[in-house]
């Protein structure tokens, strides 16, 4: 059975000061092994946030990483350099990253298959834009993300693998999809994960929701019966809102 997996996206937010405030508040909050935890921050807080959390099971992970090992990449992070400092988990392909950065469907594969090299769980991040799902082309591009971004990973690399479908027009906007719509997408993810793979891959997958995901909504949407978890943006940067979400 897929253990629920709530993860925080804390995206360009927090000092390191404000890093271990959180910690401190959040570890006197927290005492759930039922639900796995991540956060994934900024990469100046990880070592921080990862000692810390030392002694709970509490994981971290980054929110970006480059796929190449090492090379004249100014700014960017390997997943050796990730790995080394003990990351658990690392983002990839969100659709911040898509849109602002330049990610691709391509360079989100080459990601993927380095996060696994170097024994990093990726969270891929999948879904449609406002206009995509108006032009009945969500489940389109969602099953066209997936088989692109997948292409080479294999059986036992996707079976440890985290899919967070996050609708485009839904993140940070007040905005998200009821917990039917983010359900059947939910859904629709597990059944093409059983074509390109098998059901055994696809029972594995655990499957996130991601889009405005606060303690209001959190219940209704862990209760839906495809959806594994949720990939928590602002409501993650304050602890008493994130513990919420942890314990739906």
């Amino acid at each position: 059975m897929r253990k629920p997996f709530i993860a925080g996206n804390w995206k360009m937010y927090k000092t390191t000061a404000e890093a271990k405030a959180f910690a401190r508040a959040f570890t006197k909050l927290y005492n759930s092994s039922d639900v796995q935890t991540a956060i994934c921050a900024p990469y100046t807080q990880l070592e921080t946030l990862i000692e810390a959390f030392k002694g709970t099971d509490i994981k971290i992970g980054a929110q970006n990483m480059h796929f190449a090992e090492e090379g004249a990449f100014t700014g960017e992070i390997s997943a050796k350099m990730l790995k080394e400092i003990g990351v658990d988990y690392c983002i990839i392909g969100h659709s911040e990253r898509r849109q602002y950065f330049g990610e691709t469907d391509e360079t989100v594969n080459l990601k993927l298959r380095k996060a696994f090299s170097a024994d990093i769980i990726p969270i891929l991040c999948v879904g449609e834009s406002l206009e995509e799902r108006d032009g009945g082309k969500a489940f389109d591009v969602v099953k066209n993300q997936l088989a692109s971004g997948l292409k080479e990973i294999t059986k036992e690399q996707a079976s440890s693998l985290v899919i967070a479908y996050e609708p485009v027009w839904a993140i940070g906007t007040g905005r998200n999809a009821t917990p039917e719509q983010a359900d059947e997408m939910c859904g629709f993810i597990r059944d093409t994960i059983e074509e390109l793979y098998d059901d055994v891959v696809s029972d594995q997958t655990i499957i996130q929701y991601g889009g405005s995901v606060k303690p209001a909504n959190a219940t209704d949407i862990m209760n839906m019966p495809e959806i594994d978890g949720a990939l928590v943006g602002g409501a993650s940067l304050i602890p008493e809102d994130f513990i919420e979400i942890v314990n739906f």
